[in-house]
């Protein structure tokens, strides 16, 4: 007998493939306003870094100096993309790799943080080699990378960019992060309920013994060490490079003194390190509150003809590379390339 049983399953039909247009640059494809949209369903060659150097030249164009792109892979949630020594060698080079006649420099900067002592040393690789140094945001400039562009003399937002607390992070035994003020602040409420039982002449609660039990002695010590880095080198950063053009008090006319300086720095440092302020390490700041709250002047990529749109098509074109190539970061210049991939640098 002929047929098929009316229980037997029907292959599934196989759904057509989502048509991918190649195209020899991702730049000549790209339509203003729709930047990422409009080369989403593109391929390109495989070696993007010419089309990288393409859009760093048209900023640089624009800001008549050379341009270093630091971009960390922000987009696909993959893991240890942060600032880390590893990158110490690639960017000093980066750095070294600039015409020697350039007094001024520009970094184009996304990253979701790292590690703060290793930024001390990218500033260091920075600041004596070039009178300025200013920082591009398109996107996402978190955590180390908020301390990083304090370093900065200017620095130059997009609309859509964001800031972040600069409180240090701490991995506990399970593997979580945790805010490191946090514990602090546990502590201190730990003391405090403490005090108030021990002067009610009542014994201290087991509860709270139990939860200072539970916390690993090296993890507060920590908690303790790393805020005070943290606000340290951003009131240093903020004072000596940042407010270093502050000449007048806006509201007032008065003359800015070095104390008036110190003490700002030191102020706006600690209230970006302040988890109470901020509740959520990963808190986007953006640059109107920068402004308002802080206190910090943020420069509107708009306020140049041309700069927006130079800086979304970089940004754009990034996005894409991580979208669709297994990338962890890149470090791009005119002279320079290094592309790190899941499994290390190609």
């Amino acid at each position: 007998m002929s047929g098929t049983y009316r229980n037997q399953k029907q292959p599934k039909p196989t759904p057509a493939p989502i048509a991918v247009k190649s195209a020899p640059s991702l730049l000549d494809q790209m339509v203003d306003g729709n930047e990422y949209g409009s080369i989403v369903s593109l391929s390109a060659a495989s070696d993007v870094v010419p089309d990288i150097r393409r859009a760093l030249a048209e900023i640089e164009r624009i800001r008549q100096r050379p341009c270093l792109a630091y971009v960390a892979n922000v987009v696909s949630g993959m893991q240890d993309v942060g600032i880390s020594p590893q990158d110490h060698l690639p960017f000093c080079e980066m750095v070294n790799g600039v015409d020697g006649s350039a007094t001024e420099v520009d970094v184009f900067l996304v990253t979701p943080g790292g590690l703060a002592h290793q930024v001390s040393q990218f500033v260091n690789a920075l600041r004596p080699r070039f009178k300025s140094v200013d920082f591009l945001l398109p996107y996402m400039c978190m955590s180390a990378g908020t301390l990083w562009a304090l370093s900065g003399d200017h620095i130059w937002m997009d609309e859509r960019a964001v800031i972040g607390p600069i409180d240090p992070q701490v991995r506990l035994a399970d593997g979580r992060f945790v805010p490191a003020q946090s514990l602090l602040i546990l502590l201190e409420e730990i003391k405090k309920q403490g005090a108030e039982a021990m002067s009610a002449g009542a014994s201290i609660p087991w509860h709270l013994i139990t939860v200072l039990n539970s916390i690993d002695k090296k993890d507060l010590g920590y908690s303790l060490t790393a805020s005070k880095y943290s606000i340290t080198m951003a009131a240093d950063y903020l004072e000596n490079y940042k407010f270093s053009a502050w000449q007048t008090h806006s509201s007032t006319g008065v003359a800015v003194t070095p104390a008036d300086r110190k003490t700002r720095a030191l102020e706006m440092a600690t209230l970006l390190g302040s988890t109470e302020r901020w509740k959520a390490h990963g808190h986007g700041i953006t640059r109107n509150v920068a402004w308002n709250e802080l206190k910090i002047k943020i420069d509107h990529i708009e306020s140049v003809p041309g700069l927006q749109r130079a800086m979304r098509r970089l940004w754009a074109l990034s996005h894409w590379i991580f979208d669709r190539i297994p990338t962890a970061k890149f470090m791009v210049s005119e002279k320079y390339s290094h592309v790190r991939n899941v499994k290390g640098a190609v």
